[in-house]
Order: structure tokens, then sequence, then C-alpha cells
């Protein structure tokens, strides 16, 4: 079920400890302005005018008492207070879908092959828990996981959704970045403490690390960490990435990992005592059949919600 389609509901929101009620269609009008990005092409989604689009948009922003866009050029930029009402707004939603769904009893008619690509470690280490609630809710959808370290052509449907960590720019494709997640170096835990003190970054360049694919690419991201590695650090790789990890969980060198994923083996520790972790973002996409497939639409709804729950607060 696309946005445009959700009944009309009167919102009860907190903003500022503040509690204000607004109607639907204004709600609705500032999402999928948010996601197309141009009130021209938002108003082609809802069948609206741009100018009724525009007023409903600007009555938000006036009950809300909050400036929802910033206009630059013939483009919308969110503000701050934007983005975080955008997040409020679409999970509101898509919990409206998933009612609506349940309601009709369709949830359960919802059927048919979706093509999901994402890197190998990601499949075999979050997916699992998230497939799994997925055949419960929609038990006809037939997922095939794609494993792949490149970027999946969705337009070419090489797979119907992507799960990314760059931001797509073809304009056919719809993108929703999830969260940020933190990524830092790792090693087991019997090669670390096999030094006998913290390892810190004066001792990179006499230790070995594990490639996943593109070495020269690598050593980019460990100088990134403050490391003063070269190529000649990278002794054994692989191109796939879980048995590049399965060498990190062999104590045959060190290597970057998502710090959701590293936590799900104790037998593997934090490398240096001395570098703080990065971030890195991790991005939902698809193509705009989004809004017309309702098999893709539970999917991507399902993965987003999945996706988000394995995030980690601490490690």
């Amino acid at each position: 079920m696309r946005i445009a389609e959700f009944w009309l509901v009167d919102i009860h929101i907190c903003m500022n400890w503040q509690t204000i009620t607004f109607d639907w269609n204004q709600a609705r009008a500032f999402l999928v302005t948010a996601e197309e990005g141009s009130l021209s092409a938002a108003a082609r989604a809802l069948g609206l005018t741009q100018p009724t689009l525009s007023r409903q948009v600007a009555a938000l922003e006036q009950t809300l008492g909050v400036t929802l866009f910033e206009r630059v050029s013939k483009s919308l930029i969110l503000t701050e207070a934007g983005i975080e009402l955008a997040d409020h707004v679409r999970a509101m939603g898509d919990a409206a879908s998933r009612i609506s769904l349940a309601a009709s009893g369709k949830s359960q008619q919802v059927e048919g092959l979706v093509t999901v690509s994402t890197t190998d470690l990601m499949a075999a280490h979050l997916l699992p828990d998230i497939l799994r609630e997925l055949r419960k809710r929609a038990p006809g959808v037939e997922v095939k996981v794609l494993c792949t370290n490149s970027l999946s052509d969705l337009r070419r449907r090489e797979a119907d959704i992507a799960i990314r960590h760059v931001e797509p720019d073809h304009p056919d494709l719809y993108a929703r970045k999830l969260r940020a997640a933190p990524a830092r170096i790792f090693g087991a835990r019997s090669l670390v403490e096999q030094f006998g003190r913290p390892l810190t970054r004066d001792d990179a360049p006499n230790l070995d690390f594990i490639g996943f694919d593109n070495n020269e690419e690598l050593v980019g991201y460990l100088r990134a960490f403050g490391l003063k590695v070269t190529e000649a650090n990278i002794r054994l790789g692989s191109p796939s990435g879980v048995v590049a990890w399965e060498f990190v969980r062999q104590g045959l060198g060190l290597a970057i990992m998502a710090d959701e994923i590293a936590a799900r083996f104790p037998e593997i520790v934090p490398a240096f005592s001395d570098i703080e972790p990065v971030s890195f973002p991790i991005w939902l996409v698809t193509h705009r059949e989004l809004h017309t497939s309702q098999r893709i639409r539970v999917v991507f709804d399902h993965l987003a919600e999945g996706l988000l729950k394995a995030k980690l607060t601490k490690i």
C-alpha cells in the first residue's frame, strides 16, 4: 500500500513537550515531499496539484511552529526538525499499512519472489533472525538473498531490494537511510592477548591484517583509523567476507568489522585500546515499484524494522 492510500486520521505527536494535533493529509504531504525530494514529484505521486501540496506542507509547518524544509534553488532540504519528524511519520505510516493488511487478511495473501542483495557477512549473521520473523508474517513470500560486496544494479533488476553502505544517486531508486552503524578493528582474543599488553596504533606497522577484497581500498580505511600500514601488512584475504572473517576468528590477522556482527563472537575483541570506532551508514534501497508491489513493500518494511532493532548501544 502506498502512502497516498492511508486512511485519514488525526495524529497526536509529542514535540517540544507539547501535544499537537494535525491532519494526516498534511503529514502525508510532508512525508512524500521528503521522500520524493521536490514538490512537483510529490504532487505527481499523490495525484495533487503542486499548489495544493505546498499549502498542506506549509499548514503543517505552521501547526508545528517549525521549519521542515530549507528551499535551496529548486531543491528541498530537510531541516533537523524535518528529519526527526520524517522518521516519526514514516513509522506511523508503516504501522498503518501493517494494521490495514492485518485487518483485511491480506498479510497472509502476500506472495511471490523478492530478491535481496547484501554482503555475505550481513546475510550470514544479521538476516537469519529477520527473515525468520518475515516467514511468520508473510509465509507466501519467497526471499532470495544475493550475496555480493559490490553494488547491485537495482534498475537492471539484479535485485528488488539492496542493503548498502552508500547512498544511491539515481532518481529511479528509492533509498531510506536507516541509521549509522559503528565499526572498529577486531582480532581474535588469542591473538590480541598474546602481546601481554593493550595494542596501540603504534603497533600497526608490525601487525597482519586480513583483506576482504580490494587491498588498496582497505589500506585507505585503515589509515582513516590513524594506522600507518601498507599493502604489505595484508598477507591473507578473501573476496568472501565470511571466509575472511573466519581467518580473523582463527587468529590469522585483524580486520575492520561492524560492532553488531563482531559482538556475536565472544572470542573476538577490539584490537586497539587507543582507537575510537567509526560509523558507516546503512541504506535500504529499492526501485519505485515499492509503491505498487505489495510483496516488495512488506519485505522492505520488515527489513527496515529488523535492521533498526539490530542496533547495538555498546560493545
